[in-house]
């Protein structure tokens, strides 16, 4: 009812051009329908496809009302009417290009004391021309909540049932239909409708297996040109060697996360600082695997725009994009490459202005945003960061990757020969572990793979020997970048969180 009422509010403060931005046009529509009702107003709907038309009681006629498909034509006939009214006009901005399409809305807007003809604009995105904007104002079409949703699946629950059929009852999983209605936040009402229905006709249940169409579908719907790639399936926090106090971390704020404790804040997120190919990466993606969560990864490359204002703009329709596909994990993957102080001159400010918009993303998510958003970021770089990404408060906590313990990387040699269908026990791990000193995992998962190559040229099976000959003849990260690593393991010592 909201909705209703604030529309209506709106059309009384008689404002000459209201813009709505939204794909919801039947919905609109619809709210229009009852505020002109009540009101007695007529209501006029117009596109390029049928022209200027009545709805309801309303009526198009006189000298003016031939052919109204032209947007100068329609205007013509509104600005000839004697009778105040609402005309919507679908679709139209992009003809406003047309200066003298542009006059004429603006004599209409300029004669709205005399007679007041409200036009109102829809469209998926709507753009004014500069002189009309101070004319105008927005209203904003909320998405359906979450009371809206459970009410839409009640009611696709109950037609299923109603129909004819040897076993019509629903079957499902009580958090898996929760997390359903998370992720069709965000959607407009007809595509979270088809997508509950493909849900429930598809098997006759409601389980995790729909949750991943769902994304998928939603991801789809709202995709903003490659900006966040949807990544679903990830490894769990149990597929990492090591890490051992990250993941205490992230096991005791799960819980708030998901809001099963009202008491406490939801985290907000995490920095890696570390060596390449210490698993930063592969933490952030074990984090949304382990919450079952939904991975997005934000793409600088694709972010960045050579038309002023248009990265900015670009970051803010991902981090809306994010809030959109929540709960979810987003992950910006070496942000220093993405927001470097030190490119300020070379790029005229843009990674100043991107960091800025950031950054306020950033402070205005309060405990009680409603959207769940946890931010994994992940630098190797520190001195590339800039000081005010780093204050407290901006992420929950900053931990240090550093390179693997004897056991971890143990650990890790477990893992990837497993992984690749070799028995690890049959390999002497302790051995591999302690000539992989100063290795990463990275590095060690390749020294696996490259051993793997030796041992099928040659003909023979892998065995410890063909892994330590590739470990002996590669020369880690650690030995060619000696001073640039100790530096950073000397900046980290005193001011992050050892990760493990």
């Amino acid at each position: 009812m909201n909705d209703l009422h604030d529309l209506q509010l709106l059309l009384h403060s008689r404002f000459p051009i209201i813009v709505v931005e939204t794909q919801e046009e039947a919905r609109l529509l619809g709210l229009l329908d009852r505020v002109c009702g009540q009101e007695q107003w007529p209501l006029y709907q117009w596109s390029v496809a049928d022209g200027l038309q009545g709805r309801g009681t309303a009526n198009v006629d006189g000298p003016h009302a031939q052919d109204t498909r032209a947007l100068p034509d329609a205007l013509r006939y509104i600005e000839a009417s004697l009778s105040i009214g609402v005309y919507v006009l679908c679709d139209a901005h992009p003809f406003l290009e047309d200066p003298a399409a542009q006059r004429r809305v603006k004599q209409i807007a300029l004669a709205h004391a005399q007679r007041a003809r409200t036009l109102v604009f829809v469209g998926h995105r709507v753009t004014l021309p500069p002189e009309l904007q101070r004319m105008s104002a927005r209203f904003d079409l909320p998405l359906p909540d979450g009371d809206q949703l459970k009410a839409l699946l009640r009611d696709e629950i109950r037609a299923w049932e109603a129909e004819p059929r040897l076993d019509n009852k629903i079957r499902g999983e009580a958090e898996a239909v929760t997390m359903l209605l998370q992720h069709l936040v965000g959607l407009p009402l007809d595509d979270a409708r088809r997508l509950i229905r493909k849900a429930i006709r598809d098997d006759g249940a409601l389980t995790r297996a729909d949750i991943a169409r769902v994304l998928k579908r939603k991801h789809e719907a709202l995709g903003q040109d490659g900006l966040l790639q949807l990544e679903l399936d990830c490894e769990s926090l149990s597929d990492v060697a090591g890490l051992a106090a990250l993941k205490h971390w992230l096991d005791r704020r799960r819980g708030a996360f998901r809001g099963e404790h009202p008491q406490l804040d939801p985290p907000k997120g995490v920095l890696l600082l570390g060596v390449q190919g210490a698993g930063k990466s592969l933490a952030c993606k074990a984090i949304a695997g382990s919450w079952h969560l939904p991975l997005l990864r934000m793409d600088f490359g694709a972010l960045y725009s050579k038309w002023s204002g248009e990265s900015e703009r670009n970051l803010r329709d991902a981090l809306r994009l994010a809030e959109q596909l929540a709960p979810c994990v987003l992950w910006l993957d070496e942000i220093e490459k993405g927001i470097s102080t030190s490119a300020d001159h070379a790029d005229g400010g843009v990674s100043r202005r991107v960091l800025g918009t950031l950054l306020t993303w950033m402070s205005e998510r309060g405990p009680r945003s409603g959207a769940p958003v946890f931010l994994a970021a992940t630098a190797n770089d520190v001195q590339r960061l800039p000081p005010e990404l780093l204050r407290k408060g901006r992420f929950d906590e900053i931990f240090f990757v550093d390179l693997p313990s004897p056991e971890v990387r143990s650990e890790i040699f477990r893992i990837h020969l497993q992984r690749r269908g070799h028995a690890p026990e049959q390999f002497d791990l302790a051995s591999l572990a302690a000539v992989a000193h100063g290795f990463s995992g990275a590095e060690i998962e390749q020294a696996i793979v490259g051993a793997m190559y030796e041992a099928a040229g040659s003909g023979a099976a892998l065995d410890t020997a063909l892994v330590l000959d590739e470990l002996r003849r590669t020369r880690p990260l650690s030995v060619v970048m000696a001073e640039p690593i100790e530096a950073l393991r000397a900046w980290a010592r005193e001011r992050t969180v050892p990760a493990d």
